[in-house]
């Protein structure tokens, strides 16, 4: 791109493209959506070597970047997650159809027959930063769900996404649906997001996904509806009625399973009950595994292994191998402490009292609340939605991992045998 007026253009016909296929796409058939769902997939594994070549190009600038090791792990393709991606379209494709569904009817005494219908919403906005799996994901979500797409990856998955990008475009050509459906934009000039967020003529929603920066941006700048995703400080409760192995096992895979991703356990809470018999083999274990251990005093006093943590380690989401670690006093000490540090992103609890992990599911104010499971599920293919757009931590709209229904509003159809109002 030239300059800002050539971006502002190409956005602009982006919108008008993306608001045209969006009216045709609300009206394909479920046969035809998911034609261009299951040809996307095969095209993904018939494209495997150009996915890898293009995600080494993308490895080489993040190395030479030297961007963290969270990020280079999102970033990274194999074969393997090359598979997962086309398997999750896969499982898109089996997934029920969501537009159209009847959410309520009813007859009102005038014989006015009121019923709520499942709708899309129309062009959804997707700005995203480092894994180019979400460029499929956030684009087949859209598509089954008969959203148009516009999408905005980060600089650095550009080569990976963009090699992503026409496999789901081979796929829509195949089913007979126009490109326009899922569109990547061409340029990383970070104007391009700036006239994305004044589209509001078109888009109808955004949805970012990444760092608080981006973030704060879009919620700033945008002149249309944003569904935030924020980061997630994600918290493990060890509770007084823990049994040790579940706490050892859970603990480490909520958060070296893979450090990177928002499910990622950020903060370890300790009943001071079990600080002597729980707490010693769980640090030990997660030191082993490389995690490095941050805490308070009575943490360093207990574990010399420790480094001190700083306030803003309690508020702080590290996606890499570093964990928080306090002692509080209950559930209760728990829940306040997660009130006051916490980003209503996915906390856990390890208990076998089942009374205390009831207060602990209704009084922790977050998107995911887990009784006795990693906080690594927080995630919308383990919830049976095939994938996620990502995961949301706001109360408007929809909450938790957003997939088909969540990319859905509704509307009233009321049919009447000639009533008028008195």
């Amino acid at each position: 791109m030239n300059n800002e007026n050539d971006i502002k253009n190409l956005l602009l016909d982006m919108g008008e493209k993306a608001k045209s296929a969006s009216k045709i796409l609300a009206l394909a058939t479920t046969g035809t959506k998911n034609a261009a769902l299951i040809s996307a997939a095969s095209s993904i594994r018939a494209s495997v070597p150009a996915i890898i070549a293009a995600n080494c190009q993308d490895m080489d600038i993040a190395k030479d970047k030297r961007l963290t090791g969270a990020m280079i792990d999102r970033l990274f393709l194999d074969q393997e997650r090359i598979e997962a991606i086309a398997a999750s379209i896969e499982d898109i494709a089996k997934l029920e159809d969501p537009i159209g569904n009847i959410l309520g009817e009813k007859t009102r005494p005038n014989g006015l027959k009121i019923s709520r219908i499942r709708v899309p919403l129309g062009v959804i906005g997707i700005i995203f930063e480092s894994r180019p799996n979400v460029t499929a994901d956030a684009g087949v979500l859209c598509l089954k769900s008969g959203n148009a797409s516009i999408l905005r990856c980060g600089s650095e998955s550009e080569n990976s996404s963009s090699a992503i990008h026409r496999c789901l475009t081979k796929g829509l050509v195949e089913a007979g649906l126009p490109e326009a459906c899922i569109q990547l934009i061409p340029t990383q000039d970070r104007s391009a997001v700036g006239e994305l967020l004044k589209l509001s003529e078109y888009v109808d929603i955004i949805v970012p996904r990444g760092g608080k920066s981006l973030i704060e941006r879009v919620q700033n700048d945008s002149r249309i509806p944003v569904m935030a995703h924020l980061d997630g400080v994600c918290h493990v409760y060890i509770d007084s009625d823990a049994d040790l192995e579940k706490a050892v096992n859970i603990s480490l895979n909520a958060k070296m399973r893979r450090t990177g991703i928002c499910g990622s356990a950020e903060t370890l809470l300790v009943d001071e009950k079990v600080v002597t018999t729980h707490l010693p083999i769980i640090l030990d274990t997660l030191y082993d595994g490389g995690c490095e251990i941050r805490g308070d005093q009575k943490i360093l006093n207990l574990y010399p292994r420790a480094v001190k943590a700083s306030e803003e380690d309690w508020f702080t989401e590290y996606l890499d191998a570093i964990i928080s670690v306090k002692i509080v006093d209950g559930v209760q000490g728990a829940i306040d402490h997660i009130a006051k540090y916490g980003s209503n992103h996915t906390d856990c609890i390890i208990t076998e009292n089942k009374a205390t992990a009831e207060k602990f599911l209704s009084e922790v104010d977050s998107a995911i609340v887990i009784h006795n499971a990693s906080t690594q599920y927080a995630d919308g293919g383990e919830f049976g939605m095939g994938a996620e757009i990502g995961i949301s931590t706001g109360k408007m709209h929809a909450r938790g991992p957003v997939g088909l229904e969540q990319l859905t509003s509704y509307k009233y159809q009321v049919r009447g045998n000639g009533q008028t109002r008195p």
